[in-house]
């Protein structure tokens, strides 16, 4: 009998494009991986896989091989999930990757309570704001927002988390508070450009009902939002950032959130007034499969969407428009 844990190797090789790719999915060494692949080859007496140094490739019978194997491992991790819930119990590597802000102030700190209900299951998580090919790294779920979302995938809406302005007390008692979006423009502002692609992230200013980028006076500019968070915190100038990352601070007394009127009473402008609206940072889990949805990520989503909406974060949003 053909071993099945080669098997697996071999497509996950395949799939990642590397035999190296397999071995870190499976936590084995690479050496493992091949020997395991080598030994598949002389079971069936012929090579599956021509090799070199930079890459590797199907042979004709490999290419078969695959065919045949790849949805009979498919249906067998299926077939174990379905018997787990059978008795009750969710099991197996559940592998989750998220943008980093979430996973270090939301998703890690959820983590144990949701262990605690399906102790055989064992979860690991890929924190980052790099693009994740979800089959080569044999991802199971993937949370992202809105704006880096992975094409072609299935998603379930997870939670709208408010975005603010925040400052330092020392900052604003030094520079004064901004009371409408005119006058953020004198102001140090902090500003969060996303390493994956150098976009930035632009405070959404309105004008007649439209997008525009008024020229806003820049203190520094980062890559990593937490960063810019905590230059806030130290007096650096005004940042816009979910509440998410910010409601520690905000509790503790480290950073104020920043509510601006409208416009100043009796105010006549043409153009009109410059506004910034209300824009939130919308979560989704994202699938590989459209069809079937093991029911490890189905207890892992649901998990969310029951826990999510009691997140202080969301509290912290309530609070803010209550001092509108």
């Amino acid at each position: 009998m053909t071993n099945l844990r080669a098997i697996d190797i071999f497509v996950k090789a395949l799939e990642g494009g590397s035999i190296a790719s397999a071995a870190r999915q499976l936590g084995i060494s690479p050496a493992a991986a091949s020997q395991n692949i080598a030994r598949l080859e002389r079971e069936l007496g012929t090579r599956l896989i021509t090799r070199t140094t930079r890459s590797m490739a199907l042979t004709e019978a490999g290419e078969r091989y695959l065919a045949r194997v790849a949805p009979v491992l498919d249906e067998l991790a299926r077939a174990q999930a379905d018997v787990s819930l059978v008795h009750g119990a969710v099991q197996g590597r559940l592998r989750v990757a998220c943008m980093a802000a979430f996973g270090r102030h939301v998703l890690a700190p959820l983590l144990p309570a949701f262990q605690a209900r399906h102790p055989q299951l064992e979860l690991e998580l890929l924190v980052t704001d790099r693009d994740v090919d979800v089959l080569k790294e044999d991802v199971d779920v993937s949370i992202r927002y809105r704006d880096v979302l992975e094409p072609g995938m299935s998603v379930r809406p997870l939670a709208a988390m408010p975005r603010f302005l925040y400052a330092s007390p020392a900052y604003l008692e030094k520079h004064g508070r901004p009371q409408v979006a005119e006058d953020l423009l004198q102001h140090a502002c902090l500003l969060y450009r996303r390493e994956r692609d150098g976009r930035f992230m632009r405070w959404p200013f309105v004008r007649d009902g439209r997008r525009v980028d008024p020229g806003l006076r820049v203190a520094a500019i980062g890559t990593d939002i937490d960063a810019l968070v905590e230059l806030a915190v130290a007096g650096g100038g005004i940042v816009w950032a979910g509440s998410f990352i910010t409601q520690r601070h905000v509790q503790e007394g480290r950073l104020v959130p920043l509510v601006l009127q409208p416009a100043r009473k009796g105010r006549k402008a043409a153009p009109g007034p410059l506004l910034l609206e209300e824009v939130t940072l919308d979560f989704f889990a994202c699938f590989r499969d459209r069809q079937y949805v093991p029911a490890k990520v189905r207890s892992f989503v649901d998990y969310l969407l029951e826990v999510l909406p009691g997140h202080p974060a969301l509290a912290q949003a309530a609070v803010s428009e209550a001092g509108r």
